[in-house]
């Protein structure tokens, strides 16, 4: 079958003319003159693959992601080896304007055969843009390989922290999650992709107000962001037994349009290559039907959060231990098995207290879990302690430098240390520095 391609940059250049005329595997089916053209051609489903030959420079993740999604591949003609890997890095193909004809057609054909007649990998990855005829066939689709995506070299692992509506504490969980790593040694990066109610640099007392999450993205777009750039981006948190590293949230909820999936989903992945850990803090919404508000390509409200939940290892739903918080979690929970079905959450119940629950709290809630919960175990119970909590926000600090005796930082700890001598080690360390400082 010939596969339709639609071209972009003026009928002169060689390449196009040559495409025309082989008459066998590819298909020029329209010319366009700038990608704004292409984008609105592409989107009627009129072809599988776009050849990029003049102007690749403007191509993004986001218009890369924009094609995919509607089933299109994206192959651009640069002579500039630079250009050619970022244009790689970006999600497109790069070949050189003297490509002979056929060797392009063969590009052209191994890209297409990545990629579905429904415009996703073989892992079906959803691409962050609310489609509304995602669910018609292409014109022209053709059968797909379904090759494997391979995983990029990564080292790190990414902890997301989610929860329902209703403040349930996933920023204070997430900050000090982040704090107890690194005071294990750990090389931490904490993320802030919360693109409702971003709060982590007000926690940890930042008055920086560029949205350092927004600029890895902007970067990230343009494939512009390696791990250097995400050095320079992200601000750096020094704190008495380790440092880590911190990507701010937006300043405002209606800069949510920044975080794009697939750019957020290379920052994810250079934070991986940054450092051992990439402690996320997402948002609280899982709804993706933005195409019953739009009747064209939107991007998804929110993305960051399903992205962030799709890519990360470990998940820790946290949900507030009250008569309100609970049936909160108990339906957020069965939303997030659609929503991200790959996702196995550690439920952590928050705000555990005798007064909001009665006598014997982790007993009853246990209890009560078991007969009315979902089928997923509760992992842990955090005490409240308004105290501890008010007096780190006053400070701009984490619990093991303002509290580290307190309940709810030794209980956070247990979460992430591998061992109770693990977390001996780590808070005598603290106390050693404690010291040290005082004398």
């Amino acid at each position: 079958m010939s596969i339709p391609v639609i071209t972009v940059g003026p009928p002169h250049i060689d390449v196009v003319g040559a495409l025309e005329r082989l008459h066998g595997p590819v298909t020029v089916v329209r010319r366009c003159s700038e990608l704004a053209e292409l984008m609105a051609a592409c989107q009627s489903g009129l072809a599988l693959a776009a050849v990029v030959a003049e102007g690749s420079e403007e191509l993004t993740v986001t218009l890369v992601d924009r094609l995919g999604a509607v089933g299109v591949c994206v192959v651009a003609l640069t002579d500039d080896p630079q250009e050619a890997g970022r244009l790689q890095s970006i999600g497109a193909v790069p070949a050189t304007p003297g490509i002979e004809p056929e060797a392009l057609a063969e590009k052209i054909a191994d890209a297409v055969d990545r990629v579905d007649g429904s415009g996703r990998g073989a892992a079906h990855r959803d691409v962050g843009f609310a489609d509304p005829a995602a669910a018609l066939p292409l014109r022209s689709a053709i059968e797909s390989t379904g090759a494997a995506e391979d995983r990029p070299d990564e080292s790190g692992r990414i902890i997301a922290v989610w929860g329902p509506a209703g403040a349930p504490g996933r920023t204070t969980v997430a900050v000090n999650i982040a704090a107890e790593l690194a005071a294990e040694g750990k090389s931490v990066v904490l993320i802030d992709a919360d693109s409702y109610s971003a709060s982590v640099s007000s926690v940890l007392g930042l008055l920086d107000e560029s949205a350092g999450i927004a600029q890895a993205c902007r970067l990230a777009d343009q494939g512009l962001l390696d791990v250097d750039a995400l050095k320079a981006t992200a601000s750096e948190v020094h704190m008495r037994a380790g440092n880590l590293r911190v990507l701010t949230g937006t300043t405002r909820a209606d800069r949510w349009t920044e975080l794009r999936a697939g750019a957020l989903s290379v920052v994810l992945q250079r934070a991986r290559q940054l450092a051992e850990i990439v402690v996320v803090d997402t948002g609280f919404c899982l709804e993706s039907d933005e195409e019953l508000s739009f009747d064209t390509m939107a991007p998804r409200r929110n993305a960051a959060t399903l992205r962030s939940l799709e890519l990360a290892d470990v998940v820790f739903a946290v949900g507030a231990a009250d008569s309100i918080g609970i049936p909160r979690l108990v339906r957020g929970l069965a939303e997030l098995r659609t929503a991200v079905p790959q996702a196995s959450p550690r439920v952590v119940l928050n705000k555990t207290s005798a007064h909001s629950v009665g006598r014997a709290p982790k007993e009853q809630l246990r209890d009560a879990w078991s007969r009315y919960g979902p089928d997923v175990a509760i992992d842990a119970f955090l005490p409240f302690d308004i105290a501890v909590c008010q007096e780190a926000l006053l400070r701009g600090s984490v619990l093991l430098e303002t509290a580290p005796d307190s309940a709810l930082r030794h209980s956070i700890a247990q979460l992430v240390c591998a061992s109770d001598q693990r977390k001996a080690k780590s808070f005598g360390r603290y106390t050693r520095a404690r010291r040290s400082l005082k004398r």
